[in-house]
């Protein structure tokens, strides 16, 4: 997954904006240039690649650690300088003569130290740690994932929209023309003398409303380019409509619970309290570690560094007996916290469970609204061509027909709107997914 992380941090210096869009752009070349350039995204997997160096650190600590120190030091303080001649393997007979203990002369001092510590038995503290640290890492590569997803079902959510925006256009174009028909024939019949003249006034008013809605979509269409721009972090000016029909949704309850994000979240969530309990009944067990040194020292600055060479080797072993019970009582809290993020776990498995229980129900609500929706439609569209024949023979009012006419705009608005809601819906599933199934 980190390499997946890097990869795109790398790419996104390759995917320039061009500025200007050479042709109209796919749903799934949007997808791509929105994996590497969306915002929101490239911050999730900073997110990520920080959490990667979190688990690196805590993988350091059990390779121990290895120091060097460098001391420069000048005193007459007799302790001082008693052992600053001890350490340098430079004390002579002379040095234990009373005047010379008790008033030495001044000593320079330069100890060269390299220090190795390393820890064998920390209870599995330091393991714990590290587990924890890697579920720490695939939790922050959850939330890249679940960024994504939902930034993909936006994506999608907005190429779908414009299809249908454009389907309701066609519609309304259509409607645009029978009004027009529809006003052409109201004037030559009130040239002569079989209609009046607040019929055309009636006409002229639908007309006017019809061009309202027709503007009204197209702005929609605008404002939907502008939101694909933001998502794509460049300009979008024409997008490849997908094809309505295409979106079905086959997504099985068993997919949604094999790969849904937060399922996974809650599983890493509860694998660190978890690790977390085995941290805390750490603090009953020693803890055990070795250390070497190696030092030389000399009054000048590396002088005779190999005749004055120390070694140092030893192990070290801690063990708390008693602090006044706090780690049963920080082992109880951890064994809680554990069984709180079980609970949180089948609570989170029901939920997801219920929320695919509910869309599916939905999808198959709004598959049924439209196939009687879609009859309604080409019904309204029947009866206003009757009342349209009816007036011309005098048998309907023009008030009767644009009656039919506005329930045939309502009809098509309507119809767009729970397609909507069902496109909607299947990507809701889709996200459900992480966008695994598409």
């Amino acid at each position: 997954m980190k390499h997946l992380i890097f990869r795109s941090l790398v790419s996104c210096s390759l995917l320039v904006n061009l500025g200007l869009q050479a042709s109209p752009l796919s749903l799934n070349d949007a997808i791509e240039v929105l994996k590497t350039q969306n915002l929101e995204i490239k911050a999730s997997v900073f997110d990520a690649l920080n959490a990667h160096h979190d688990l690196k650190i805590a993988q350091g600590y059990s390779y121990g650690a290895l120091d060097f120190t460098q001391t420069a030091s000048r005193s007459n303080d007799a302790l001082s300088a008693f052992g600053f001649k001890l350490t340098s393997r430079e004390v002579e007979a002379a040095d234990f003569g009373i005047k010379d203990l008790n008033y030495p002369t001044y000593q320079n001092f330069h100890q060269s130290k390299l220090t190795y510590t390393l820890p064998l038995y920390s209870g599995g503290k330091l393991s714990g740690y590290e587990k924890i640290a890697a579920e720490m890492e695939k939790i922050k590569q959850l939330d890249t994932a679940s960024v994504t997803a939902e930034k993909i079902y936006q994506t999608r959510k907005s190429y779908y929209d414009m299809a249908l925006i454009e389907d309701s256009i066609t519609h309304m174009n259509l409607i645009s023309e029978n009004i027009t028909v529809l006003e052409k024939t109201v004037t030559a019949m009130i040239r002569e003398g079989y209609a009046k003249k607040v019929d055309l006034l009636e006409v002229q008013a639908k007309k006017a409303n019809v061009i309202r809605t027709l503007q009204e979509l197209k702005n929609n269409q605008k404002l939907t380019l502008h939101y694909l721009s933001f998502l794509l972090n460049q300009e979008v000016t024409e997008i490849a409509l997908p094809n309505l029909q295409s979106l079905q949704s086959n997504i099985s309850e068993a997919d949604v619970m094999a790969s849904n994000i937060d399922l996974q979240k809650a599983s890493s969530a509860l694998e660190i309290r978890t690790q977390m309990v085995d941290v805390a009944n750490a603090a009953y067990l020693p803890q055990v570690g070795v250390f070497g040194e190696a030092t030389s020292a000399d009054d000048t600055f590396l002088g005779d560094f190999s005749d004055h060479k120390a070694y140092t080797i030893g192990a070290r072993l801690s063990w708390n007996l008693f602090n006044g019970g706090i780690d049963t009582h920080t082992v109880e809290k951890a064994r809680i916290e554990h069984l709180k993020s079980k609970t949180q776990t089948q609570l989170a498995q029901k939920g997801i469970s219920l929320q695919y229980d509910q869309i599916r129900t939905e999808i198959e609500n709004d598959d049924f609204q439209i196939q009687s929706l879609s009859k309604e439609l080409e019904l309204s569209e029947a009866i206003y061509r009757n009342y349209e024949g009816r007036y011309r023979e005098h048998l309907a009012s023009m008030s009767d027909v644009l009656i039919k006419h506005s329930q045939q705009i309502e009809k098509i608005l309507a119809l767009q709107n729970i397609k909507n809601k069902r496109n909607e819906r299947i990507f809701a599933l889709e996200k459900l997914t992480a966008g695994a199934q598409k």
